[in-house]
Parts: structure tokens; C-alpha cells; sequence
């Protein structure tokens, strides 16, 4: 039992728990507008092309010597015009993450306190941005609070709408072609775990644990599956309890619960939102530090000013900024990666150690979906 624990249950944990995030919250609007059909063949399609890029991603860090991040890969193996991209994407990407983070604090403030939202924002910025440059990342319940407090308003939210399933057969579940590609862009924002999967191979290789590729083959597999299956159970939680579907899902819930479940889930959420933010934030500051070797007080300005500042310039529309990272940033970082492997597979010291030589079918379609994403949010753009 201690062996599957440590080979196998831990290291899922760790995945799973990082790609489970705010994205949750715009899938149950999307899928009702789309259609439950299309919304799950985009679901079941993202977490299968996921669960492909995230095992290239590990087959580079495997076969590459040394340790690097995702910019140094992409610099080692596609040249240094391509690391400055990667960074620029890398840290703008970030940036418009906080944002998020931001709208969606107003959203789950909503359900504790009343009042202005230009108050909620400002005290959760200032509380975020204080912790930042403290560097409070070196306490443990930062990433304790990120996962398990999305977890159990998940859970808490599937559990409460088993009592309504009738309301799912009033539901439109037949595909709405109008949205046809509506869904993908919040779906690649849910499911986007790049950041994890160097963790998740270091792990393997600690004393004590197993040392085969087939077992990282397996965490990275299962570990980005889990939330897929765990965000089909939210929307169903959300689509049970409330005609009401709301693009940040929550806001919809007012009436659907009792207030005291509703300040539970808003005190968690924000606490989730919160402890998500510094990760992020403490993230930028070290791109900003190693990749473009910024000073200390620049880079603190850029990390602190640039999220509050992206949030009053935006239309502060949560579904709006997930599609554009999503399909942008995260179409971006997906073709990135397929590219990056398909290099090393040339260039790398070592063969393919997780996958098949014969993937680029797999590729193709990998490439094509987060293509796809992306030719979507430029055409909204232009």
C-alpha cells in the first residue's frame, strides 16, 4: 500500500491537484450553451490531447541533461528568437492569469459581503501582492489551500446537485453547431498543466521511490484525466442545481443554496483564489529575474501593478479572458511543445523514452486543436 501510495496516488495527487483551478468555473455556462454533447466531446478531446502534450513535455525533460524550465527548452531546441517569445508568452500569459484570479475574487467576495466590487478587488490584490513580495510561497498550506479548497467546492457543488438530476433532462443536449468552437478555449485554460510536469519527473527521481519511466508515463496520463473527469462532475453539479448558469458559475448559485453554504464556498473560493495568485505572481517574479535578469524593483512594480492595471483596462469579462488565454497562450504553449519534441527527437542525447516513435498522427491532431483555439481568438481580435 506504501508503494502505491508513494509511486503512484502522491505524485497524481500533485498533477492533478495543480491543473484543477479557475477554469472549472466558466465550463458549465460554455456547455450549456454549446450543447452537454459538444461540451463533453471537447472535454473527453482536451483531456486526451492533454494527457499527449503533457507526456511530451516529460519526455523532454527526461531526455534533456540538466535542469532547465520550459523557455530554456524552447531556446535549446528552437533557437534564441524563439526563447524571447516563449518568455514574452510566458510572463503575459501570467499577468492575465492574476487578472482572472481577480474577477473571479469579486465573484466569490459576492457570496460573503455586500457591497462595492472595486473594494473586494482592491483588498484582495493588496492582500496578494503583500504576500508576494513577502515570498510567503516557502509556507506549506499555500498549495495545500490551492487544492484542496477547489476540490471541495467542487465536491460540495456535485454532492448538493444529486438531488436535482431531474433538471438535467430539461437540459439541451444535443450540439448547438452556432457554438461550435466555443468550448475549446476554456477547456485547454482547465486543463493546461505544463507548470507541474517537471515536479512530477524530479519526483521519480527521489530516494525511495521508483525509477521507471512507465511510472511517470502513468502520473502524467491518469494525473491530467482526473480533473477532466472531476470538471464533467462540476458541471453537472452546476447544471442540477440552478436554471441560472452564470459565466463565473457561482453568481448563479444565489437562491439555488442556503447563504450559509453560499459564505463557505466564498471563503474557501477566495482563500483558493488567493493562495493560486501568489503561486502565480511568485512565478512571474522569477521569469522576470532569470530569463531577463530585471531589477528587484522594476520586477515587483511589473508583478504587483500589472495584474490591477490589466483588470480596469479589460472589460473584467471572466469568460472573455479565460478564452483568450486559453486559446492564445495555451495554443500557443501546446504547439510549442509539439515542436519542441519533434526537434529533440533529432537533437536530444537520448531516444524517446515515454512514447511511441510513431506519434505524429497524434501530433497532427494535437496541432490541429490548439490551432484551432487560437485562429478562433485571433478572428475575435481582428
Amino acid at each position: 500500500m506504501n508503494k502505491i501510495y508513494k509511486n503512484f496516488l502522491l505524485p497524481t495527487g500533485l498533477l492533478s491537484g495543480t491543473i484543477i483551478g479557475a477554469g472549472v468555473f466558466a465550463l458549465p455556462y460554455v456547455f450549456k450553451a454549446a450543447g452537454l454533447a459538444l461540451g463533453l466531446f471537447y472535454l473527453i478531446l482536451g483531456g486526451l490531447v492533454y494527457s499527449f502534450i503533457h507526456l511530451l513535455y516529460a519526455d523532454i525533460i527526461v531526455r534533456t541533461p540538466g535542469e532547465h524550465r520550459f523557455v530554456g527548452y524552447v531556446e535549446r531546441y528552437l533557437g534564441a528568437g524563439f526563447k524571447w517569445l516563449a518568455v514574452l508568452m510566458s510572463v503575459l500569459e501570467m499577468i492575465f492569469v492574476m487578472a482572472i484570479y481577480l474577477v473571479l475574487s469579486v465573484s466569490f467576495a459576492n457570496l460573503v459581503l455586500s457591497g462595492f466590487s472595486i473594494y473586494k478587488v482592491l483588498t484582495f490584490w493588496i492582500l496578494g501582492s503583500l504576500a508576494i513580495f513577502l515570498s510567503l510561497k516557502k509556507l506549506a498550506f499555500i498549495e495545500f489551500l490551492i487544492a484542496w479548497g477547489m476540490i471541495f467546492i467542487i465536491a460540495l457543488i456535485f454532492v448538493l446537485g444529486l438531488g436535482h438530476w431531474p433538471r438535467l433532462a430539461s437540459q439541451l443536449w444535443l450540439p448547438n453547431f452556432s457554438y461550435a468552437l466555443f468550448p475549446l478555449a476554456p477547456i485547454l485554460f482547465a486543463l493546461g498543466g505544463r507548470v507541474a510536469i517537471p515536479s512530477v519527473v524530479k519526483y521519480f527521481h527521489l530516494p525511495g521511490v521508483g525509477h521507471k519511466h512507465s511510472l511517470i508515463k502513468r502520473t502524467v496520463i491518469v494525473g491530467t484525466l482526473i480533473p477532466a473527469i472531476v470538471y464533467g462532475l462540476f458541471v453537472f453539479g452546476i447544471l442540477g442545481l440552478t436554471d441560472n448558469v452564470t459565466e463565473d458559475a457561482v453568481t448563479g448559485l444565489v437562491g439555488a443554496v442556503s447563504p450559509a453554504l453560499l459564505a463557505v464556498m466564498g471563503i474557501l473560493g477566495l482563500l483558493a483564489l488567493w493562495s493560486s495568485y501568489i503561486v502565480v505572481g511568485l512565478d512571474v517574479n522569477q521569469v522576470l529575474l532569470y530569463d531577463l535578469k530585471i531589477a528587484r524593483l522594476l520586477r515587483l512594480a511589473l508583478v504587483v501593478a500589472a495584474p490591477l492595471a490589466l483588470y480596469f483596462l479589460s472589460s473584467q469579462d471572466f469568460l472573455g479572458l479565460i478564452s483568450f488565454v486559453g486559446g492564445i497562450f495555451l495554443g500557443l504553449e501546446g504547439i510549442f511543445i509539439g515542436a519542441v519534441w519533434l526537434r529533440a527527437k533529432k537533437l536530444a542525447p537520448r531516444e524517446p523514452a515515454l512514447i511511441s516513435k510513431n506519434i505524429f498522427l497524434m501530433i497532427g491532431v494535437a496541432f490541429l486543436v490548439f490551432a484551432a483555439a487560437l485562429v478562433r481568438e485571433l478572428t475575435k481580435i481582428f
